[in-house]
């Protein structure tokens, strides 16, 4: 068993059986108690079905909070930090009679998906996969997904309520087949409840939960594992991948960073050290400002602190990274020093080191290498390089 199973499999205790014989009612004739081998161990907590003779688990590099088995005749299990199951059966094939009472059928093709996990929107965009998506939980306008605005303007989306207000009875009317959440539906347990009265299953990406950037990415195997896409998937991880290879490759700049955008009523909210964002900003050489901020026993991905305590551990940073996220994009160094004056005597702010991320990042969860890279571009001060950013830019000095 490999360590990424060992982290998925401390969220729940999985049902305890062997398994014995082959998919689609065939009949294993060379298996029988007496062979157990230290493989089947492994198997007692993958196991589903004795109709159903486990093959191999995907290969994971980064990811923690999921696994994907596969089992002979083209059976795959689903399995996410929660505990919850879910068998994808393929197309033709049946569904087996013991199957154990906690796994969600999900037959093959799987459509007309309810997405309230707005990172994973970028996923199935890569996949190819939006026409097994029928429900956003993003309006139209909302999305800076070109393709997945597009689909919601053309009807082929349709926008189903906010995941703590579906429309129960638009999801239900043209047959949901899964609903996919984020984890902030923990906030608004009794949608999933109500959800699950109309049977329609849900399972929650916590992709957000992963301790490393491009265990972010790997999620996206899942998405090709439920979609029967997984080859397009593997393909898109290693893009992600091999741009953070490129990256690790050349020399850390060591300089510092702030990473951070100021809250409505002044203060400011920053991202904690043990945050993905801090983790970006090493992984592309550079060293966060904040060594150690935050509890790492909450899942909350940052803190607020007042102006004065921004100033004081973040006056001396090389770089300020404006988060554009929540107010929008700044155009200039003087917007934001319209947020607060005491900006002006950053060493960043007279060094002409200033920089904003553009709206976008956020939902496109398939470009955190190519964010790393553009860190490590900013870092560089290569000119060159930095022309070529897409996430970051510069703000004006004016």
């Amino acid at each position: 068993m490999n360590r990424r199973r060992k982290a998925v499999i401390l969220y729940f205790m999985l049902a305890v059986c062997i398994l014995m014989s082959s998919g689609c009612g065939k009949t294993s004739e060379n298996k029988g108690k007496e062979q157990i081998v230290v493989e089947d161990l492994v198997r007692r907590e993958t196991a589903v079905s004795s109709q159903l003779s486990f093959q191999r688990s995907m290969e994971l590099r980064y990811a923690e909070r999921f696994a994907v088995d596969y089992y002979e005749d083209g059976y795959i299990l689903l399995t996410v930090a929660d505990g919850s199951r879910f068998l994808v059966v393929p197309k033709g094939c049946g569904i087996p009679a013991d199957l154990a009472g906690d796994i969600v059928v999900l037959r093959q093709p799987v459509k007309n998906l309810y997405l309230a996990a707005t990172a994973a929107m970028d996923m199935f965009r890569e996949l190819d996969a939006l026409s097994s998506i029928r429900f956003s939980g993003q309006k139209a306008d909302g999305w800076y997904i070109e393709e997945a605005r597009e689909a919601m303007e053309e009807g082929d989306i349709l926008y189903a309520g906010k995941y703590n207000m579906p429309d129960y009875e638009l999801i239900y009317s043209e047959g949901c087949s899964l609903a996919v959440e984020n984890t902030m539906i923990s906030h608004a347990p009794e949608v999933s409840e109500k959800l699950r009265e109309f049977n329609i299953p849900v399972m929650i990406d916590y992709s957000s939960y992963e301790n490393h950037p491009l265990g972010r990415v790997e999620w996206i195997k899942l998405y090709g594992a439920l979609l029967g896409r997984e080859a397009a998937a593997l393909e898109a991880f290693r893009k992600q991948e091999a741009v953070l290879e490129r990256v690790s490759r050349e020399a850390a700049s060591d300089k510092t960073v702030a990473f951070f955008y100021i809250t409505a009523n002044g203060t400011v909210n920053v991202r904690k050290s043990s945050d993905y964002v801090p983790k970006m900003i090493a992984l592309a050489g550079g060293q966060y400002v904040f060594a150690k901020l935050g509890s790492e026993k909450d899942n909350k991905s940052s803190v607020n602190m007042t102006m004065e305590e921004f100033y004081a551990a973040a006056k001396q940073a090389d770089y300020l990274i404006y988060n554009s996220t929540i107010d929008g994009e700044l155009k200039t160094v003087g917007e934001l020093l319209d947020k607060s004056g005491m900006l002006k005597d950053f060493k960043a702010v007279k060094d002409g080191n200033v920089w904003c991320t553009t709206s976008e990042l956020y939902q496109q969860s398939m470009s955190i290498g190519s964010f790393i890279e553009d860190i490590h571009s900013m870092l560089s001060e290569d000119s060159g390089r930095q022309s070529k950013m897409r996430y970051i830019y510069p703000l004006k000095c004016v």
